[in-house]
Parts: C-alpha cells; sequence; structure tokens
C-alpha cells in the first residue's frame, strides 16, 4: 500500500462557509551554485465572518500551492474574537515588531476604515464598524500580525467579570 505525501495540504471543499483573503504574494530568489531558486510566499486571512479568525504564510515553488498551504495553516491557527455587535468593545493597539495598529470601535453605519492589510483582516473576522489606524512600518506580514496580536487581546465585559470575580453590573457601575 502507497503512502501519501503527508506534507502536503489536503483539499478540502471550497464551499466550508469561510472567508478566504490572499493579503500579499512575494517572490523570493535563493542564489545557489547552478544560479537562482525562486519561490513564492503567500500571506492568506481566514475567518468565518463570525468572530474566529487566522492567518499564516504557505511557501512553494508555485503560487497556487503557495496560496492552498497559506490557507490550510491559517484554518489551523484559527482563534476567537470578543466583538461587541458589528465592532469591537473597546479600543487596542496591537503590536508586532515594528508596526503597531490603533482599533478604535466605531458606531453603526461607519463602515470599515482600515488601509489594505487591516481591512481584510476586520472584513473575514466579520467585523462591520471600526476605525483603524496604522503606525511604523507598512509591511503587509506585520500589520496583518499586529491586527491580529490587537485582536487576540480583546475582551469583552463578561470576560473581565470572570476574570476579577465579579458581577457584569459591578464592572459597568
Amino acid at each position: 500500500m502507497a503512502r501519501e505525501n503527508s506534507r502536503a495540504p489536503k483539499k478540502a471543499d471550497e464551499n466550508d462557509g469561510l472567508i478566504k483573503k490572499l493579503i500579499s504574494v512575494n517572490r523570493v530568489t535563493k542564489v545557489v551554485k547552478g544560479g537562482r531558486n525562486m519561490r513564492f510566499a503567500a500571506l492568506v486571512v481566514v475567518g468565518d465572518g463570525a468572530g474566529k479568525i487566522g492567518c499564516a504564510i504557505g511557501k512553494s515553488i508555485e503560487v497556487p500551492e503557495a496560496i492552498d498551504k497559506a490557507t490550510a495553516k491559517a484554518k489551523k491557527n484559527m482563534f476567537p474574537v470578543s466583538l461587541l455587535e458589528t465592532s469591537i468593545p473597546h479600543e487596542v493597539i496591537g503590536k508586532f515588531g515594528s508596526a503597531s495598529v490603533l482599533m478604535m470601535p466605531a458606531k453603526e453605519g461607519t463602515g470599515v476604515i482600515a488601509g489594505g492589510p487591516v481591512r481584510a483582516v476586520m472584513e473575514a473576522v466579520g467585523i462591520k464598524n471600526i476605525r483603524t489606524k496604522s503606525h511604523g512600518t507598512n509591511n503587509p506580514i506585520n500589520c496583518v500580525k499586529a491586527a491580529m496580536a490587537g485582536l487576540k487581546s480583546l475582551r469583552n465585559a463578561e470576560e473581565v467579570a470572570a476574570i476579577r470575580g465579579k458581577s457584569v453590573e459591578e464592572i459597568n457601575g
């Protein structure tokens, strides 16, 4: 019985209900004795549009393979995000490297006010009303990871009350 290649990403059905966004594709060249080896690195964000999100980078010789690898990795790295209706519960700053993303809750009807990579993250997680500002580097990988760090640090009133051992009324006071 022949064994399948365990490193190859498994082809999942395309209708799994997830929002997949390709952020960037980089061409990476490695100079070796025989010439240049070209590979591609794809940054992908995957979300369910209802508060779960993941991101990953996939690398391969072909672009579609790199995108498939990144999508499979991003699905494994998904985590829940605390949302308040269609926005976030409080202001937060996400940092990664020299990138920092300031995320502020917004009223209904504001829309997603964000730059390219951060906008894709917000749309994938299901946030409809938010204001963001990116500071520092505009590298897409670092901006996405900073936004993810900020989303990971969000806490709603119920979570804060549980941590402090108090009721929600005492916290909102």
